[in-house]
This record gives C-alpha cells, structure tokens and sequence, in this order.
C-alpha cells in the first residue's frame, strides 16, 4: 500500500470515528434532555398530587369545622339560651341574676367562637375584620392580653387566600394559648408595595428551633396550608423568650 493510499485509509478512519463520536454524543444528549424532561414530569407530577391531597385534606378540615360550628350554635346554644331563660325566671335574688349573666357571657362567646370557625361566616368577611374579631375574643376570654396592629392600605386578596391566612394566624394563636404559657400576643398586618406580611408573636416559654423537625400537627399544618397558596411561613422561637410566625404573600 502507497503512501497516498495510507493516508487516505487513515482520513476515512477519523473520519467514521468523528462522525460515530457526533452520533454517540447527539444520542447522549438527546437520551439526557429525554431523561431531564421526564424527571420534570414527574416531579411536577408529585408536585400536583401533594398539592390535590393537601386541598383534599383542608376541604375536610373545613367542613369538619363547619359541621362543628352548626352544632355549637344549634345544639349547645338553644341548650344555653333554655338554660339562661330558666335562671331568669327562678326567683333566687342577684345570685340567679348572676347566674343568667353568667350563663349570656358562655352564650355569646360561644356564638363568637362558632363564627369564627365557621369557613361560611369567614368567607363574608375580610381577612383584617376575621383578624381582629379572633383578637377581640381573645381578650374577652381573659388567658392573655391580645394586640392588633393594621400598616398600610388594605389590598383585595381571593377570598380563598384569605380563608387560608386566617386559619393560619388563627392556628398559632390557638397553640399560643394552648402550650405557650404566655401572657402576651401580638398580631401585626402590614401590606407592603409587593407583599402581605403578617407578623404574630407571643411571649411564651418557647422551644428549640433546631427541633423544628420534630414537628407538631399545628406547625405541619401551618406549612402545608402556606404552601397551598404560595405563601411563606417560618417560625422561628428562643427558648424562655416568645414563639413568633412570619407570614408573606406575595401580591399580584
């Protein structure tokens, strides 16, 4: 074989090399974009049916509270105002008086609190007036003292973010009463250019925020109902110092 015949042999090689080493690294790359392009279905896939199996989970909650609410104002109520009639009536001086007093205080807290948990009651009203009725009952029922602070000017929210917002303060509210032993807590609004931010933040006993996973059921939910609607909510706590949540949704 020549020279001139050796060397094109060779061309021809690299050549067939150059042209497979293309075809390997186009297959490749077709193979990867293939590949990413299903872990992003799949992704997006899970993606959508936690946020399903999260709406499932808050549409039950919501009618577990809804169906309590009827029950509170129906039964127990008509039960309480019998209850109230009948000590008005018995003849036994201030003492009965007291009692009947007493007995119309339980009463219209308890038509307070079935409002409060009710999502139709909610639905009608803003997330500020929810907000500051919850504060007021707060105050009324004497275990702390409750302040409401309102910054800038109100901004339409969907009436469904504003369900979930509530339920959210209403959640750590309710777990600062609960296990908190505070004396103090405070609810803070402010709508700011781009965003709503809520601020809640009570005096507590606190715990460790490096024990966060180690989470209760009122901080999952928190999360879960902050992501449902694409807000942002991070408690942070000192131990001995207070428990406070941050709440952020971003305006449209």
């Amino acid at each position: 074989m020549d020279q001139e015949t050796l060397q094109l042999v060779i061309l021809v090689v690299l050549l067939i090399l150059f042209l497979l080493a293309v075809i390997v690294f186009v297959l490749f790359s077709v193979f990867m974009k293939r590949k990413n392009s299903l872990l992003r279905e799949q992704i997006e896939t899970e993606k959508r049916y936690e946020r399903a199996i999260a709406e499932t989970q808050i549409e039950i909650r919501e009618e577990t509270l809804r169906n309590i609410s009827w029950e509170l104002h129906d039964n127990i109520g008509q039960l309480l105002t019998l209850a109230k009639i009948k000590a008005q009536n018995v003849e036994g001086g201030q003492e009965m008086l007291e009692v009947a007093e007493t007995i119309g205080t339980g009463l219209n807290e308890l038509r307070a609190l079935s409002k409060s948990i009710n999502p139709e009651a909610i639905n009608g009203q803003s997330l500020i007036y929810s907000l500051e009725q919850e504060v007021s009952r707060f105050n009324r029922l004497k275990f702390l003292s409750a302040d409401y602070e309102l910054l800038g000017d109100a901004v339409a929210i969907d009436s469904k973010v504003e369900i979930v917002l509530f339920r959210i303060v209403q959640e750590f509210m309710t777990n600062t009463m609960k296990h908190s032993k505070a004396s103090k807590l405070e609810v803070k609004v402010q709508f700011k250019a781009d965003a709503l931010e809520i601020t809640a933040l009570d005096d507590g006993v606190g715990f460790d925020s490096e024990k966060l996973l180690e989470k209760g059921i009122g901080l999952s939910n928190i999360e879960k109902r902050a992501e449902l609607i694409g807000a942002d909510a991070k408690i942070s706590s000192i131990p001995g110092i207070g428990t406070q949540l941050k709440l952020i949704y971003l305006l449209e």
